[in-house]
């Protein structure tokens, strides 16, 4: 059986594991949204920055895809995936139903926030997340870097989030 992991964020544009497919894919009942505190790879414990974390939505879809680890590298897969997800235990790692553009369903692996979490920050305005974004940067590098990367990611493959379209317009005018 193939392992399926749901990329949505950075794992769009640098999933770090050997992919043996990539299918555009939507998960049911999620959002994706900055409602994540970076306190290690977009940010410090004294300057935080923003990821991007599945927020449960029961009303929403969460656009991105679906990533199927080549056979025999699925142990080495989840041991990297963990050590980069679950950093801090603000992530849940999940089982889901996601279901694929050429309509296949499958169970994939997702991260998704823990809202009970002390990084946890959902419903922040855009405005706040930008000069937030605009000035953060962490162990992997700038906020920017990674908002830009998933935003032109996500336009590559086809798939619209004006939210993350507003967010980077607004950030390079602030980073000007």
């Amino acid at each position: 059986m193939t392992m399926w992991v749901f990329g949505y964020g950075s794992l769009l544009w640098n999933p770090g594991f050997d992919v043996a497919e990539q299918v555009v894919a939507k998960l049911p009942g999620y959002s994706r949204s900055f409602c994540m505190w970076s306190i290690h790879h977009r940010g410090t414990e004294d300057d935080p920055g923003l990821v991007l974390a599945l927020d449960e939505e029961p009303a929403h879809a969460c656009e991105g895809v679906a990533l199927a680890v080549r056979a025999g590298a699925e142990e080495a897969t989840l041991a990297y995936l963990r050590e980069r997800e679950l950093i801090s235990s603000a992530y849940l790692e999940r089982e889901l139903d996601v279901d694929l553009v050429d309509g296949r369903r499958v169970q994939a692996l997702a991260y998704i926030i823990n809202r009970e979490h002390r990084q946890y920050c959902g419903g922040m305005p855009l405005e706040e997340q930008a000069q937030i974004i605009a000035r953060a940067a962490g162990g992997m590098g700038p906020n920017t870097e990674y908002l830009y990367n998933t935003a032109s990611h996500l336009t590559e493959i086809g798939l619209h989030d004006p939210d993350l379209e507003w967010l980077s317009q607004r950030v390079r005018h602030l980073s000007a």
